[in-house]
């Protein structure tokens, strides 16, 4: 299992009218935290996409149990349950408050894509050797 941890301050043009951070803004943290997690293993976003290799987003899932408010200092935790097969790549995603009280859980998929060839592509060999350490018992 690979875990990466991201702080981030809930601003004020992110909140609702009561303060909250908005519900849709959620999956904003998730995008920092993947970006974070991929950078901590020595990648990032631009390289992979330097590689010819782009991530869409297929599938979110997301559940609320606390609000995050304005001025919260928000962690985000980011893991990998299951080393990648192919070309999908699934992060789960945690928000927690500065009382480490869960706020809010969600899942993305995303896919390796090559924009060239127009379809799906294997996890690029480089992030799998990052990543299979986190995996082996």
């Amino acid at each position: 299992m690979y875990e990466s941890i991201t702080q981030i301050r809930v601003r004020y043009g992110e909140t609702d009218q009561m303060g909250f951070l908005y519900y849709g803004n959620y999956a904003l943290y998730y995008e920092v935290g993947r970006a974070e997690a991929i950078r901590q293993l020595g990648f990032t976003y631009r390289e992979l996409e330097e590689m010819g290799i782009m991530m869409p987003v297929v599938e979110l899932n997301s559940q609320y149990f606390r609000p995050a408010m304005y001025d919260n200092l928000i962690t985000v935790k980011t893991i990998l349950k299951e080393l990648p097969e192919g070309s999908k790549i699934k992060f789960h995603s945690e928000l927690y408050n500065e009382k480490q009280e869960l706020l809010n859980r969600g899942v993305t998929t995303l896919v390796f894509y090559d924009p060239q060839q127009k379809q799906k592509v294997n996890m690029p060999q480089q992030l799998m050797d990052c990543l299979a350490p986190f995996f082996t018992k």
